[in-house]
Formats: structure tokens, sequence, C-alpha cells
């Protein structure tokens, strides 16, 4: 039997390039708001292109905020993509203060669009962009099999600075700013590239993250 994953249907983000980037690597994929889809998932995705306040507002309209404290409190993998990796953090200053899901301590920060080295940095960055391994990631660790110098591409004006730099599985360089470009918390995992949109390397990852279920 193939493995469920549900991605999350709040009216934000990228959800059939992440459902075809599952279902190529032979995962069983719903689109679902639907409590009891998440619940009953081997793994649940959250995507998201957006305003931060705007995002968590959905997803409080939806009654889905408990609903993913309680498949996260399962063990099962829960993967945050792009503005879903930033909704996992604990508060964001885009916009004003906002409250996120607090899965993972930490806050989200904003780019500062300025030219550094004769170089200019428009917000949001848009471009691919390369990954670099914290010292942390052992050949035995999980995520072992990413390179220094991978690229993957980025869409994103904010970044996360989690509370727990041991957390921070690779980092990225833009605008002056050494940020976390993966990061990970217990079952959770936040991507803040898009895994779907990165070519070769980024199937890598979905194949890897099916290993967790």
């Amino acid at each position: 039997m193939k493995k469920r994953v549900s991605i999350i249907d709040y009216g934000l983000g990228n959800l059939f390039s992440v459902k075809q980037a599952c279902e190529t690597i032979g995962l069983d994929v719903v689109i679902s708001a639907k409590p009891k889809d998440i619940l009953n998932a081997d793994m649940v995705i959250l995507p998201g292109v957006g305003a931060y306040g705007i995002a968590m507002e959905n997803l409080k309209k939806a009654q889905m905020t408990q609903v993913l404290k309680e498949f996260v409190d399962t063990g099962k993998p829960f993967v945050g993509i792009c503005l879903g990796m930033q909704l996992m953090l604990t508060e964001s200053v885009e916009f004003g203060q906002n409250k996120g899901l607090n899965l993972i301590p930490g806050k989200i920060k904003k780019f500062e669009s300025r030219p550094l080295d004769k170089i200019s940095y428009p917000v949001p960055q848009i471009q691919w962009n390369q990954l670099k391994k914290s010292n942390h990631i052992d050949k035995d660790h999980f995520f072992t099999f990413l390179k220094n110098g991978d690229y993957m591409y980025f869409v994103h004006s904010y970044y996360c600075v989690p509370e727990d730099n041991s957390s921070i599985i690779t980092t990225s360089d833009y605008a002056g700013v050494k940020y976390p470009s993966i990061i990970q918390h217990k079952n959770c995992i936040g991507i803040q590239f898009h895994p779907e949109k990165s070519g070769l390397n980024g199937i890598k990852i979905y194949k890897k993250l099916k290993q967790l279920i």
C-alpha cells in the first residue's frame, strides 16, 4: 500500500506542484483541509506562497491550527515549504506582529533591500541559491545526502531565525544575511526553498522524505 501524504489546502500555495512531485516518487497524495485526511496521513506537507498574517488567518478560519498540532504530536513527519516553513515558527514581523503555529521556537525577519559590495539585492529573493550544510551534519545524519553548493530555487522576502541553532540543517546567503534554508526540530522539517521547482536536487529531497514514512 502506498503511503499517504496530505497537502494542506488553506487557500495559499503551489499545491499542485507539490502534489505532482510527491506522485512522481510514488506517494499517494490528497489535497485537503479535512481533519480526518490530515490526522490519518503518514506525512503532512504545509506549502505556502503569500503573506504570513493572511496565511495564519486562513488556517484559523478553517480550524486547522489545532489539527496540525495534533498531527505533530503523533510523531509523524510534518514538512513546511517556503511560507509553510515560516508558519511553523513562533512569530513574524511581516506587516505587523503575527503569531505562528509555534511548532519550532523562533522568529521571522525581513531581508533588507540594499546594495552590498556593488551588488544589488532586491527583495524578494527570486533566484537559484546554494546550500551549505551546518557543521553538526555528520555522515549518519538524515540530511547527509545534501552537498555543499547544491542549488535550489528560492522565492521569499523573509527568513527564519530559530532559537536553537542546532535545528539549522543548511544555510544560504542573501543580501549579507546567512539564513537557514532547512531546519528540523523533532519531527518538524522546514524547507525555505521550493524543492518541487528545484529540478533533480529537489526531487532527491522528496525521495529522502519518503523514507521517513
